[in-house]
C-alpha cells in the first residue's frame, strides 16, 4: 500500500481515530497535513508521530464546519505541501439528546462540524484534484449509526446518514476525474469520543460481548482500512461504506 509522493489531509487528528489514520498514512509513505480544532498540544503529538514514521507533517488549526476556516486551512496546505492526494474527513462530535429536547444549537453543532466539515472540506479538495488532473482518494469517517439508529442519538446518526449519501454523491460526481471517494464505518473504538468503554470495565465487557469478533476495535483498525482504500490497491473501490465494526452490524437489529 505505498503511498510515497503522496500529500494528505486528515481533519480531526490530534487524537483518536484521527491520529490512528494520520499514522498509517505516514507509515505508508504519505506527508500528512493534522487538523485540530481546540487541541494543539494534540495535534503536535500526532506530528510528531508522522515525523518520526520519516514523513513531512504539519499542524493546521481549523474549524471545519466554518467555510472562511476551511478555506484558510486549504490555503495554508496549498502553501505548505504545493498539492493534494488524499482527504480523510474525520472530525467529528458527537451529543444531541432525544429530538424532543434537543436545542437547535444542539443539532447545529452536530450537524455542522459531522456534515457541513465533510462538505466545505470536499469541495476544496475536489477543486484541487480535478485541477491537478491525477485523480485522487476522499475517505469520509461516518459511523455504524449512519445505519443503526439510536435513542438519544438523532443529531449524531442523522449527519452520518447524511455523510453516506454525500460520499455516493461525490463518487458519481469525481469518477470521471480518477478520485474515488469512500465512506469508513467504524463500531466500537476504544478512542477519548468512547470514554464510557475506557472507563466502565463492566460496561466495556458488556459491550465486546455484542460484537461477534468479541473485542473493541483500536484506532489502527480504522487506519488500516483508510490507507488501503487511499492505495491503489483500493483503485477500483468507489461510492462504497466499509463497515470496521467486529462484525457488530451483523447483529443489528438485535433479535
Amino acid at each position: 500500500m505505498d503511498l510515497g509522493g503522496k500529500v494528505a489531509l486528515v481533519t480531526g487528528a490530534s487524537s483518536g481515530i484521527g491520529r490512528g489514520i494520520a499514522e498509517a498514512l505516514a507509515r505508508q509513505g504519505a506527508d500528512v497535513a493534522v487538523n485540530y480544532r481546540g487541541d494543539a498540544a494534540g495535534a503536535e503529538e500526532t506530528a510528531a508521530l508522522i515525523r518520526a514514521a520519516g514523513r513531512r507533517a504539519l499542524a493546521v488549526q481549523s474549524d471545519v464546519g466554518a467555510p472562511e476556516e476551511v478555506e484558510r486551512l486549504f490555503a495554508t496546505l496549498d502553501r505548505a505541501f504545493g498539492r493534494l492526494d488524499i482527504l480523510v474527513n474525520n472530525a467529528g462530535v458527537g451529543g444531541g439528546g432525544l429530538i424532543h429536547e434537543t436545542s437547535f444549537e444542539d443539532w447545529e453543532r452536530v450537524i455542522r462540524t459531522n456534515l457541513h466539515g465533510a462538505f466545505l472540506c470536499a469541495q476544496q479538495a475536489a477543486r484541487r484534484l480535478i485541477a491537478q488532473g491525477q485523480g485522487g482518494r476522499i475517505v469520509n469517517i461516518s459511523s455504524v449509526h449512519e445505519e443503526a439508529c439510536s435513542a438519544g442519538g438523532g443529531a449524531y446518526c442523522a449527519s452520518k446518514a447524511g455523510l453516506r449519501n454525500l460520499t455516493r454523491t461525490l463518487a458519481l460526481e469525481l469518477g470521471e476525474y480518477g478520485v474515488t471517494v469512500n465512506d469508513v464505518a467504524p463500531g466500537m473504538i476504544l478512542t477519548p469520543m468512547n470514554r464510557r468503554a475506557q472507563e466502565d470495565p463492566a460496561y466495556l465487557r458488556w459491550a465486546e460481548g455484542q460484537i461477534p469478533l468479541k473485542r473493541a476495535g483500536q484506532p489502527a483498525d480504522i487506519g488500516s482500512m483508510v490507507a488501503f482504500l487511499c492505495s491503489e490497491a483500493g483503485a477500483y473501490c468507489t461510492g462504497g461504506t466499509f463497515f470496521v465494526d467486529g462484525g457488530w452490524m451483523l447483529t443489528w437489529p438485535p433479535v
